[in-house]
């Protein structure tokens, strides 16, 4: 199936193809197309960058496009006036900050959500702050029709911790499941909200599932962190 891309217009080339590259770690079959700097390679933005890197986005699923700065966003929002109207419906600008937007909307979009999910992962990093001050609290789990919960609890063994790599790892797998999954008490399917837990190596981590694979997920990402998430 195909998936949603995601393009990435900044000022400068070097942050646009080094974020493609970072955010490319976590979502190894998503295409991620970076739309830096001018066309003679200066600092600013480039209409035909911005139009070439969405049609190489575009498989059909959609594409999401995070931008820098308030001009990228215009130049961005021109190269879209001249889609046809049935690119133009599947492709929408994030307002969310470039580097946490991104990588939250390319493993969502890695994990196979639609377009309207990987658009609201990029703009869950505005919430970011308030998520951290709220402690990442979930709302409290519904139990699934047979009342099905699960949890377990687990020691980090992988000397970095919970840092990006195996949190999109974590969260990827949590997607798969049909249960509501938390990880010491914050959404196991939001990437954002597990890296602002800072888990280090040694912490703990306490995994919560309800609903009908309840035991599945808690007892797969159980053994994916007990594995060390392969480090």
């Amino acid at each position: 199936m195909p998936k949603v891309g995601i393009v990435i217009v900044s000022h400068s080339d070097k942050i646009a193809a080094g974020l493609a590259e970072l955010a490319g770690q976590m979502a190894a079959t998503t295409a991620i197309v970076a739309a830096g700097g001018t066309d003679d390679g200066r600092i600013g933005t480039s209409f035909e960058k911005v139009s070439q890197a969405i049609a190489t986005a575009d498989s059909g699923a959609g594409v999401v496009i995070l931008c820098d700065l308030g001009s990228a966003v215009l130049t961005a929002e021109t190269a879209l006036e001249f889609l046809d109207d049935d690119q133009k419906s599947r492709v929408v600008i994030a307002d969310a900050p470039l580097v946490e937007g991104t990588v939250a909307a390319a493993v969502a979009a890695e994990s196979g959500e639609p377009l309207g999910q990987v658009h609201a992962a990029a703009e869950s990093a505005n919430r970011l702050s308030t998520t951290v001050a709220d402690s990442g609290a979930a709302p409290a789990a519904a139990a699934g029709p047979n009342g099905a919960s699960a949890s377990a609890r687990v020691v980090l063994i992988n000397k970095d911790g919970l840092h990006a790599r195996p949190a999109a790892e974590f969260v990827k797998l949590a997607s798969t499941y049909d249960a509501r999954v938390t990880v010491n008490g914050v959404d196991a399917k939001s990437l954002l909200r597990i890296m602002s837990l800072g888990l280090a190596v040694g912490s703990e981590v306490t995994i919560e599932a309800t609903g009908s694979d309840a035991r599945a997920a808690v007892d797969g990402l159980h053994s994916l962190v007990a594995s060390g998430f392969g480090e």
